[in-house]
């Protein structure tokens, strides 16, 4: 660590600053002449069919390389042609299409190469000139795959695949992505079998085609394949099928036992009656069970990317945690698939999205996600009450940056930050929209239970909001007045003051809802199963030891300081988030060595004594904390209703 003191320092301090100015200035015109620029080169999106079909077929056999090999046939007319990659991808909420793993470009005419040009001011544009006599075109390239985890997410290795088609196309400019129809088919490796929501059509040997679909359908129709796979039935009998569509890195991670069957099934059932209505007429969960491929969560309209531990079924017992993933993407078909923020619809996938309502959007499918991961029986209920109060203790001693930005303000953070590691979570916060939202609609729930005593519940909002329309495909779009005049239709209330409170206010009160639902936050220095779980997970695993709410850090097996929380213990003490805990007292660091620490303290005035290593020097840091080990737990509170447990409860049954 240095500190810059000298005049000098400061001097050149000034000059920096007076040339950042500068050069910010001359960015804004630039950004602003290069947005007037960019607009008149890319014609605007038009709701008009685009002339023809396009063919894409993409061969994704060369496994041991990690190459998805694609080629396109576009019909095209004479004249100026404007390509786009897509770069807004649904679910992600911010312009992260991976442009950079294109490769190989090549675009060519009646077997004659063509020439083609990036815009100059969006790398997701390529302009092209068509001469007279040219029908059609042949675009070819290459989308690779991360091979280390570290130049990419890993979306193929050599026993599953997971093929995205919003990174396996290119597309005219000019018209609403469910104006351009595609005729998909795809080539695997040999004996492989897959997932998707698509529908075949026809297959030769180990290419299948797929019936022809708009842009917007296929960019929402990705699929899973693998050497292992397995197809369960969690709908049996019906109206409309659900699949879980399992690849797994062997066969013995295939195996369900007739409970998890029965779990799964009910996350199935348990859902329709919540929403009592479904938008889809047949709905796949691609699953993936992997110690190499990228873990995934992405929703779409008709089937899920959902990526966990190899071991999810083999290892059951012990792996809670994350358990909710399944309840999360399914939601998502209801929430933010069928009805989506009016400013996160676009025409198109380059233009911007808008994500001021991500508090309903993901926020509420965190709740969901929860609830129907414990009505299921996914979750017993003493692990959903343990996992939401890690949630809740979060917001209770771990995100001081509350005190500088609103709910709201997050919801630009996946834009901001494109969901890198942060320094200093704490305090910067990231995308607080999903656990803090959900804090929120737990608040939402208590409060319509108490104004119509216990008559009626956000199950109620769930059912006219999300469950009209029975069937139907077609987004419906909605604003921050609809979301009241939904919530008011169950209760007469302010909601609109209510929401503002929590979402537009700094420090929002978000464990009302924890106290409004009959149960408190309290800390013990014991650790709940549920989250001894995180500690017991292998390393692929997404976990830290978190002493978060007693010294103040999170650190991994390594040492490595993950998260410094902002004046907490830690923190005052100058430790940094990145650096590497050798010792503790003077002894090498475990988690063991240090929880023991933390307690010893307890009982004592001398300081807790912190070995760090941090850009190869390493410096003795006393750390003043002398309330011993703190783990959250809800505990009931007597004499009040007890809705936490009526909100658990399966539909059909009683809490």
């Amino acid at each position: 660590m240095s500190v810059v003191s000298s005049a000098e320092s400061v001097g050149a301090r000034r000059m920096a600053m007076r040339v950042l100015v500068v050069v910010s200035i001359a960015l804004a015109a630039n950004a602003a002449y290069a947005q007037e620029t960019h607009s008149a080169q890319v014609p605007p999106p038009q709701d008009v069919p685009y002339p023809g079909t396009i063919a894409i077929h993409v061969d994704a056999s060369d496994t041991s390389q990690g190459i998805f090999r694609v080629h396109e046939t576009i019909p095209v007319q004479t004249g100026k042609l404007t390509l786009l990659y897509p770069q807004w991808i649904p679910g992600n909420h911010s312009p992260s299409g991976p442009i950079n793993m294109l490769a190989g470009l090549d675009v060519s005419a009646n077997g004659k190469p063509m020439k083609w040009k990036r815009d100059k001011y969006d790398v997701f544009v390529f302009h092209l000139d068509v001469p007279a006599g040219v029908s059609s075109i042949d675009v070819d390239f290459q989308y690779l795959s991360g091979r280390t985890g570290n130049d990419g997410s890993i979306e193929m290795t050599d026993r599953m695949l997971d093929l995205a088609w919003s990174e396996m196309a290119l597309y005219p400019a000019g018209y609403f992505s469910r104006g351009i129809t595609f005729a998909p088919s795809v080539t695997l490796p040999h004996g492989w079998q897959f997932g998707t929501a698509l529908e075949k059509i026809s297959q030769s040997s180990d290419t299948t085609t797929f019936k022809p679909v708009p842009f917007n359908t296929l960019v929402d129709s990705p699929m899973y394949a693998g050497r292992y796979f397995k197809r369960v039935d969690l709908n049996p009998g019906g109206e409309a099928p659900v699949n879980l569509d399992i690849v797994a890195d062997a066969p013995k991670y295939l195996e369900m036992t007739p409970e998890q069957v029965r779990a799964h099934r009910a996350l199935v059932t348990q859902a329709v009656k919540l929403f009592g209505a479904h938008h889809y007429d047949h709905y796949d969960f691609l699953f993936s069970l992997s110690d190499q491929l990228s873990g995934n969560g992405l929703e779409h309209h008709q089937s899920s990317e959902d990526g966990m531990d190899a071991d999810y079924f083999t290892a059951w017992a012990d792996n809670a945690p994350n358990r909710d993933l399944l309840a999360h993407e399914y939601v998502h078909s209801w929430n933010g698939k069928f009805r989506r923020a009016a400013d996160l619809w676009t025409p198109n996938f380059n233009v911007p999205m808008g994500d001021s309502l991500m508090w309903v959007y993901e926020g509420q499918t965190q709740y969901w996600g929860f609830v129907l991961t414990a009505r299921a029986g996914l979750w017993t209920p003493e692990q959903f009450r343990d996992a939401l109060a890690m949630v809740a203790a979060n917001y209770d001693r771990n995100r001081p940056g509350f005190d500088w930005r609103t709910l709201e303000d997050t919801t630009n953070d996946a834009t901001a930050a494109h969901r890198s590691a942060l320094p200093y979570r704490s305090w910067q916060m990231s995308e607080e929209y999903y656990s803090a939202g959900q804090m929120m609609w737990l608040a939402v729930d208590a409060k319509i239970r108490a104004l119509t005593h216990d008559g009626k519940s956000l199950d109620n909002f769930a059912q006219a909001f999300f469950g009209v329309d029975n069937g139907s495909f077609v987004t419906k779009t909605y604003t921050f007045d609809d979301v009241v005049a939904a919530l008011d239709g169950v209760a007469k209330y302010d909601w609109a003051t209510f929401l503002h409170s929590r979402v537009d206010a700094r420090r929002p009160p978000l464990l009302d809802g924890v106290a409004a639902s009959g149960w408190k936050l309290v800390y013990t220095d014991k650790q709940s199963a549920y989250e001894k779980e995180y500690e017991s997970r292998p390393e692929s695993s997404r976990h830290m030891f978190n002493f978060a709410w007693s010294i103040g850090l999170t650190i991994n097996k390594q040492g490595q300081v993950n998260d410094v929380r902002w004046n907490g213990p830690a923190f005052k003490a100058r430790v940094s988030t990145g650096a590497t805990l050798v010792a503790v007292n003077g002894q090498t660091y475990t988690s063991d060595v240090l929880k023991d620490a933390i307690t010893a303290a307890r009982d004592s005035k001398s300081p807790i004594q912190l070995l760090l290593k941090y850009q190869g020097e390493y410096r003795n840091v006393p750390v003043d904390y002398h309330g011993g080990l703190q783990y959250p737990h809800l505990v009931r509170v007597e004499g009040t209703p007890d809705y936490l447990s009526r909100i658990m409860a399966a539909s059909g049954t009683k809490g």
